[in-house]
């Protein structure tokens, strides 16, 4: 038997529209998510969606981030559970991006990660980020206060002591206010040098 060939975005979003009994490019919310079969390709079929801003892809086989541009209004992108081996294609949605949700790839390193200039919101567990080198570049993002990285190789040298985690990881990225799911409680002093 033919392996099925893979949902294409345009597919996906036909299937979308018939379901949801609106069109796509008119939407703000859309959600891709676990096609059978699988979504492989971020397509330029992306390009309609230019009034979403939350765009759900997660749990399809995509490996790179990519046709973007056209989304102007994006703020919240999911693409959890993916082949995403790195960050490149991202750039396009710098100036509106709030929240990225891409927990459960393969990605290693964070170059490019800087030009982010929006994200607040950055879950990404479970990913291969294993040097301190890597993880420095967050403190590169103005806004960034909620980072899950749990399940990282970096992290997982702390798993048995999860204090010393936060401690080097907050020395590194002064600005979070929520690392891993924990509200970290920052003394007023600190506060108060900072400004």
């Amino acid at each position: 038997m033919a392996m099925a060939k893979a949902t294409t975005i345009r597919g996906a979003l036909a299937k979308w529209e018939e379901k949801n009994g609106q069109k796509a490019s008119e939407a703000k919310e859309v959600k891709l998510y676990g096609q059978i079969p699988p979504v492989e390709k971020m397509d330029e079929s992306l390009s309609t969606l230019v009034n979403c801003e939350k765009l759900s892809l997660s749990t399809n086989c995509i490996e790179r981030i990519d046709n973007l541009s056209n989304l102007k209004n994006l703020r919240i992108l999911s693409l959890g559970r993916n082949n995403i081996k790195n960050l490149n294609g991202l750039e396009a949605v710098r100036e509106t991006l709030e929240e990225l949700w891409i927990s459960y790839n393969f990605i290693e390193k964070l170059r490019g990660i800087h030009v982010m200039k929006k994200l607040k919101v950055l879950y990404m567990s479970n990913n291969l980020v294993k040097d301190w080198a890597e993880f420095v570049r967050l403190a590169e993002l103005p806004l960034l206060e909620d980072l899950v990285f749990v399940g990282n190789p970096l992290q997982q040298k702390y798993s048995s002591d999860q204090n010393s985690w936060i401690e080097e990881a907050t020395k590194r990225v002064p600005k979070l206010k929520k690392l891993d799911g924990v509200v970290l409680i920052k003394g007023e002093e600190d506060e108060e040098g900072a400004n």
